[in-house]
This record gives C-alpha cells, structure tokens and sequence, in this order.
C-alpha cells in the first residue's frame, strides 16, 4: 500500500503482516474479557495503522501524510461508533481536547525547537491524543510520557552505535496501542 503513496515508502510485507497478527492476537486476548464490544475496532484499527506508520518511520524517516492525514476522520468515525456503544458522549469531549493538546504541545516543540520533531510527529500526535484521552486523561498523559521515554531510552544506544537521529514515531504508536488496547473508563 505505501509503494502506492508520493514518495512511495517500500516495506518487508511479510514482517509488516506478522507484527499486525501478533498485535491483533494480543489485542484479541484481551478484548474479550475487560473491554467492551464497542471498543474493540480501535486497538486493531490502530494496530494495522501503526505498523504501517511506524514501519515507514523507521525506514523512511518520515510519516506520510497519506497515512496521518485519514487517521483524523479515520479516528473521529472509530470515536463516534465507539460513543454510540457506551451510551456516553464524555469520551468524544476528552478525545476532542486531548487532539488539540498532544498535536498543540508537539507543534510548540517543533516552533522552539524545529529539529526536535518532525511535521509527522506533529500530524499523528493529534489522532493519538484523540485516542488516549478517549479512555481517560490519564491514558493521554501516559501516552505522551511513554512517548518520551521510548524514544530516549533507544535514543542514547543508536547514538553511540552512530546513529544521529532516531524517529519518534514509532514510540508514539506503541505507547497509544498500549493505553487503547485497554478499556476506556
């Protein structure tokens, strides 16, 4: 599929497919007893969009905006189905507000600090923030901590290895994946 997009990102579709069937297993050990039918599309929505993303970070160095861009109405029907099944619109005001704070604390970074993130960074940080502040305030704030921590933690090794910059994308999905394969409160 990313062969397809401007600046055609190539990745191994074997590994591709094999880490979306291990998440979608994991994800699906865990959705049938704690989290509600009506939640269950957004881990593996995730899980397969992630891979995608973070594969094409990792090799390409950047997030396509072919990718980032649908995540936000990709994200926004997930949220409104999900909404529609718990009866309870507080999660759509939570993922509202917690879009405009991680994609508006990234965008700050990157104004400071413009080699700090990258402009993907800063496109994906909204879908993910609208997904982790979906289950709680606190799923948002570990997200964006776990983010952070992800990425300076391979940060130092791949510098000393050579390795000058290290994408933060794929630290950003896995941190989300980890806070929606739970159940939103």
């Amino acid at each position: 599929m990313l062969r397809w997009v401007p600046r055609g990102v190539r990745l191994p579709v074997p590994a591709c497919a094999g880490l979306v069937a291990a998440l979608w297993a994991v994800a699906g050990a865990g959705l049938g007893a704690h989290v509600p039918l009506w939640w269950c599309p957004v881990p593996l929505v995730l899980a397969w969009g992630g891979v995608l993303l973070g594969g094409a970070d990792l090799v390409a160095r950047r997030l396509p905006d072919a990718l980032t861009l649908p995540a936000y109405p990709l994200v926004a029907g997930l949220l409104g189905i999900a909404t529609f099944g718990a009866g309870n619109t507080d999660p759509l005001g939570r993922a509202a507000l917690g879009a405009l704070l991680w994609a508006g604390g990234y965008a700050a970074v990157r104004l400071v600090s413009p080699r700090a993130l990258g402009g993907g960074d800063v496109k994906l940080a909204g879908s993910l923030g609208a997904l982790t502040a979906a289950t709680s305030w606190s799923g948002l704030l570990l997200a964006v901590l776990a983010a952070s921590v992800l990425t300076a933690t391979v940060a130092l090794p791949a510098r000393l290895l050579g390795y000058p910059e290290v994408p933060h994308g794929p630290a950003m999905l896995a941190a989300a994946w980890l806070v929606v394969v739970h159940t939103p409160v």
